[in-house]
């Protein structure tokens, strides 16, 4: 089944069209700085060179509308469209073929993610009138963590409050999460039992798989939550929000951008949010690069225990997305933390782990197995188009 898969961002939009049986990436591209007059337009075919150019972008409408474009000139045929949405909300604990309920739905949560279920919907509603006979999916980031057990997921603040105003925990990466488990299983097996599934990028999550149902995750309300990240602040007193405000006179907004936008890698090392430029300048021994990248690993340490202790337990370790599959030092200084519980790397695997497929990096006798498994959220995307389109 040929599916494209659609991934829009708050002022981005990728795109891929893969066959489902053979993985095979026929054409793939994105569009950025989507709500510009010199938005960019790139695309690719076959593996090929990517041609890029300058394109208005107003909105998701007209970015969706250029790339379906693209695809019209090649001879590839389309039997369906996955689409990536942030927050599912309450309402779906899997993916979900498009209909109006479905999209009133979509809109309805989307306060909870404005930045992305807006222009998310935007695209849906026009691949829908572009070609009403083709299924469109959507793919929730939040579905995979609706099996979250109410102790979990529920917020110690009024009832009343929450249930008015949908707070709770919702997590977010469940599609990544969800392909970490499924690998892991398919190449482990029997062996693969309690999974802590380590999505660690410039957004980074971590998930408590036992048996295929999350048991917990890191993220929270908003993806705000959990660890420290690129630009974003993690886990932190949530007074903080206030003090700000009261003493530092910021206004809602400013401390909303300082925590999702200025704070995190980008923070700590005074130079970039990118893993790549801080091991570089830590490497030469600058102290705040040395101190983010300590923070980094020392928060993904301190809640993954957690995350163990709520499944009593753990066997298998993935890791995942460009920290987690390219930075074997952040997988070391993790990994050894946890010599405790028996787990055990090997260090020339872990180092030679990197952009070569599956990899087990545990060490014989590790009582624990740790594995570096890229992730593939557009094949699981398509997989889902599939799955719940095929007998129709």
């Amino acid at each position: 089944m040929n599916v494209l898969v659609v991934n829009a961002g708050s002022s981005s939009l990728k795109y891929q069209l893969l066959d489902t049986d053979t993985r095979e990436v026929f054409a793939k591209g994105n569009c950025e700085r989507i709500g510009s007059d010199m938005g960019i337009f790139g695309h690719s075919e076959n593996g090929g060179a990517k041609q890029t150019e300058e394109v208005p972008f107003p909105d998701h409408r007209s970015a969706i509308a250029r790339v379906l474009e693209e695809l019209e000139k090649t001879d590839f045929t389309i039997d369906g469209i996955g689409h990536r949405i942030v927050q599912g909300g309450w309402y779906f604990d899997d993916s979900a073929v498009v209909d109006d309920e479905v999209m009133a739905k979509i809109l309805e949560v989307a306060p909870l993610a404005p930045l992305h279920n807006y222009g998310e919907a935007a695209a849906i509603e026009y691949c829908r009138e572009k070609y009403p006979e083709l299924p469109n999916v959507a793919v929730f980031d939040t579905s995979f963590h609706m099996t979250m057990p109410e102790v979990a997921y529920t917020y110690a603040l009024p009832k009343d409050v929450c249930n008015k105003y949908h707070v709770r925990k919702y997590g977010a990466h469940g599609t990544s999460h969800r392909y970490e488990w499924m690998m892991a299983k398919e190449i482990l097996g029997s062996r693969c039992h309690r999974l802590l599934s380590c999505h660690l990028g410039n957004g980074a999550s971590l998930a408590a798989i036992e048996d295929g149902v999350c048991r917990d995750t890191t993220m929270g309300l908003t993806p705000l939550d959990g660890l420290m990240m690129g630009t974003r602040c993690g886990s932190i007193d949530p007074a903080t929000v206030c003090y700000l405000q009261r003493e530092g006179g910021y206004s809602y907004q400013e401390v909303d951008d300082m925590m999702n936008k200025q704070s995190g890698l980008l923070a700590i090392s005074g130079i970039s949010n990118d893993a790549r430029d801080i091991r570089t300048r830590a490497s030469e021994g600058d102290e705040r690069c040395l101190l983010a990248f300590d923070m980094f690993a020392y928060k993904a340490m301190q809640q993954a225990g957690s995350m163990i202790a709520s499944m009593a337990g753990v066997d298998t370790i993935t890791f995942t997305a460009g920290i987690g599959e390219n930075d074997w030092s952040i997988r070391k200084a993790f990994c050894d933390c946890f010599e405790w519980l028996g787990v055990r790397i090997d260090n020339n695997k872990n180092r030679e782990a990197v952009g070569n497929g599956p990899q087990v990096i545990s060490a014989a006798g590790s009582s624990v197995t740790v594995m570096v498994i890229p992730t593939d959220e557009e094949y699981m995307i398509a997989h889902d188009v599939e799955r719940l389109t095929k007998n129709n």
